[in-house]
Order: C-alpha cells, then sequence, then structure tokens
C-alpha cells in the first residue's frame, strides 16, 4: 500500500514593502483571513518558513517551550533583513531556563522605585521640551522636538549612558535596525556598539552610579551573567528604546491628528488616555514585515496545522491585532474599545522588557501636548508627511506640527 503525504501549501514571497502612514500589510491581512498559517519566503536567508497570523495561534505558539529561540542562532532563516537584529547569546535567542536568569535580572533592576522615578523624571523631560516648542513657534518637527530626546534622555538615566554618547548610539541603531545595510555593514556596527558598552562597563566597574547598567555591572562581576550577555542586554534595551518610542509616540500623535473624532473624544475624556494608548498599540502597524523566527523543537498541531521539527515560525502580532475573531470591526481605531489584550508587546517568556516603561513614556507625551498645546494640528497635509524607509520599525520621518 502507497502512503499518501500531506500537500504541502503554496509558499508566498513575502518581500515586505515599506509602506506609508497607517497602511496595513496587505499580504497579512489576507492570510489572516484567507490562509492564517502560512508558508513564506523573504528577501535574504534561507528556506522557507511558517507565518502565523490568528490572536489564538499566535498566543499559543509564543507560550509553547517546544519554539525555541536559541535554535535560530547559525540558521539563516528566511528573514527581511541581512543580519539578526538580536545578538547571539542575548536575551531575545535564549530559552529559559537561560532567558528567565536574563529576564529577572533586569526586571528586579526596573523596580518600583525606579520605574516611579523615572515617570517624574520624563513628565519633567515633557514639560520643558513643550514649552520650549511653544516659546520657539510653530512649525515644529515632533521627533526633534519631544519623541526624539525625551527617550534618549530618560534611558540615558535608567542606563547610565552620557548624553554626549546619543549621537553615536543614533547613528548605530540606524544601521542595525535596517534592511538596507549588508551583513558586513551590521556585523561592523554590531562590534562597535559592543565595543561601547565594553568600555563603559569597565568604566562602572572603577566608577560605580545609580542606574540599571551599574547594577547589571555588579551581576556580571558578582557572576550573574557573563560580559556577552550584559553588553547584548545593554544593547537590546537602548535599541529598543531609541527607535521603539520615537516611532510608536510620533505615529501616535499622527494617527490622532488624523482621526479628529478619536482626537475630541480624547479632550473631552482626559482618563481615558491609558485606554486610549491601548488601542492606539493594538491599532498601528508599528513595524514591517515580522520580528524574530523560532524553530520547532518537535511536531506541534496548530490551528489544525502540522509544523515539524525543526521548521522555523514567524508569528506576526500586527496580524493577530487585527483579527476580527477577537476584535470586533478591527481595522477601525477606537480609542472606547475594550476587548481582547493587544499583543502589541509580545506574549509568553518573550514579552518586551520595556513595555510599562513605553507605556509610561507613550502616556506622558499625548497628555503633555494635548494639555500644553490644544490647537495642535498637522502643519502639512497628511499625504505630504515623510516616513521612514528601508527600517524595521515603522514611523514618520518627520512629522511638521503646528498648533
Amino acid at each position: 500500500m502507497t502512503e499518501t503525504c500531506p500537500v504541502r501549501p503554496a509558499v508566498h514571497y513575502w518581500p515586505v514593502e515599506h509602506l506609508d502612514a497607517l497602511e496595513f500589510d496587505p499580504l497579512l491581512h489576507r492570510l489572516l483571513r484567507e490562509e492564517p498559517i502560512a508558508r513564506v519566503r523573504m528577501r535574504f536567508g534561507e528556506g522557507e518558513a511558517w507565518l502565523v497570523t490568528r490572536y489564538e495561534d499566535v498566543k499559543e505558539i509564543t507560550a509553547d517551550p517546544r519554539f525555541s529561540r536559541e535554535l535560530t542562532v547559525d540558521r539563516p532563516v528566511t528573514g527581511m533583513t541581512p543580519h539578526r537584529v538580536a545578538p547571539v547569546g542575548g536575551i531575545g535567542r535564549t530559552d529559559p531556563p537561560e532567558h528567565t536568569r536574563l529576564r529577572r535580572l533586569v526586571a528586579q533592576a526596573f523596580n518600583r522605585r525606579r520605574a516611579a522615578a523615572l515617570r517624574v523624571e520624563a513628565q519633567e523631560i515633557a514639560d520643558r521640551l513643550v514649552v520650549t516648542m511653544a516659546e520657539q513657534g510653530p512649525p515644529a518637527e515632533l521627533a526633534e522636538a519631544l519623541t526624539g530626546p525625551l527617550p534618549e534622555q530618560v534611558i540615558g538615566r535608567l542606563l547610565g549612558v552620557p548624553a554626549a554618547d546619543f549621537g553615536r548610539l543614533q547613528t548605530w541603531r540606524g544601521v542595525i535596525l535596517s534592511s538596507n545595510h549588508s551583513l558586513q555593514e551590521g556585523n561592523a556596527v554590531k562590534a562597535e556598539i559592543a565595543g561601547y558598552f565594553r568600555e563603559l562597563a569597565d568604566h562602572r566597574v572603577r566608577q560605580p552610579g545609580d542606574d540599571l547598567f551599574s547594577e547589571l555591572v555588579a551581576a556580571q562581576t558578582a557572576g550573574a551573567l557573563s560580559r556577552p550577555e550584559l553588553i547584548s542586554l545593554s544593547v537590546m534595551v537602548v535599541l529598543n528604546a531609541l527607535d521603539q518610542v520615537r516611532n510608536q509616540t510620533s505615529t501616535m500623535v499622527y494617527t490622532l491628528l488624523t482621526h479628529p473624532e478619536q482626537l475630541a473624544r480624547l479632550r473631552a475624556e482626559p482618563s481615558l488616555l491609558p485606554q486610549a494608548v491601548e488601542e492606539l498599540l493594538r491599532f498601528i502597524p508599528q513595524r514591517n514585515g515580522v520580528g524574530m523566527p523560532r524553530i520547532a523543537t518537535e511536531d506541534v498541531a496548530i490551528g489544525g496545522v502540522l509544523i515539524r521539527a525543526g521548521e522555523a515560525v514567524y508569528v506576526s502580532y500586527l496580524a493577530a491585532n487585527r483579527d476580527p475573531a477577537v476584535f470586533a470591526d478591527p481595522d477601525r481605531l477606537d480609542l472606547t474599545r475594550d476587548e481582547a489584550p493587544h499583543l502589541a508587546f509580545g506574549h509568553g517568556a518573550h514579552y518586551c522588557l520595556g513595555a510599562a516603561l513605553s507605556r509610561m513614556e507613550a502616556e506622558v507625551i499625548l497628555s503633555t501636548l494635548l494639555r500644553e498645546l490644544p490647537g495642535l494640528r498637522l502643519a502639512v497635509e497628511p499625504e505630504q508627511v515623510r516616513w521612514r524607509r528601508g527600517s524595521v520599525n515603522r514611523g514618520p520621518e518627520t512629522l511638521p506640527l503646528t498648533w
């Protein structure tokens, strides 16, 4: 008797086009509704991978230890960038128990006392920056005036990074989080930024401060983590803080200013702000493509599809946040929405360590702008706003504002 093998689905070539404004990736939109567990091939790397888009399937995979991040090391999995953004041995490419150990070190250092102090400092920074905007008069470029310098200063105080060094860090960020630089360029910049944090760690051994980096250096000295792990943690914290918050908050402002009925509702009910931030996080397509892949360690059935041991799997949090089975009218912004939690910061063991910090900065930025500049509006037509190209994260290149 002849055995039959299940028919493998067609492979979709996904070049991950760079989109403007709030445009949602058309392939993600279609696959979510027609083929929620699909096969894809992207611009770089080798072979194919599964792409999972449905909310419940995404949650299931990201909470299942049978899908490994660590096994992606030395695997040229098809992807949207020529190099992996997350460094080898870092928290993004480890599995429990090593991942649990590293995550606990950062979580312990980012305690309630420090979080509360950072919110006070973030508000002071925002007040000062917005007052300067108002004094200089319109028009103003948002990232230059507020959403760029605020996360710089906040992460600088959290990590103890000297303000004079942020120019170099921003340059390195632009290469590491790019899909337009070569593998060699990406690796060269990774070596430079690692060297920078090695020097800073040596300095903190001699002169510790009251900051997260000094605590991680002390943990490394005590043997709780290695020097490469220390550097990897620091790099990821800085890169996410500099890039993600800047783009998220700038796009939040654009979204509100191009949805006047929602903005009016928020102005009328300022207490709605925390809920509004959650809806903005769900609604905004904050990245191009997908993040880190996982490798199945054994055969696993997900949503009626067999994923075989050794196969690569991507999940799309963007698509999951637009799942019509979970969110009513998911492509509509509704600041009063009260449904399932969004997955903008991920799910499971690799849930974003900086989620609370990002939320806090978004609330501070939006509340300060709405309070101090009640006539805030775009200084150009929405279609004239320029959007980033060749980058992992989406956001406006410039956002000119007036009031």
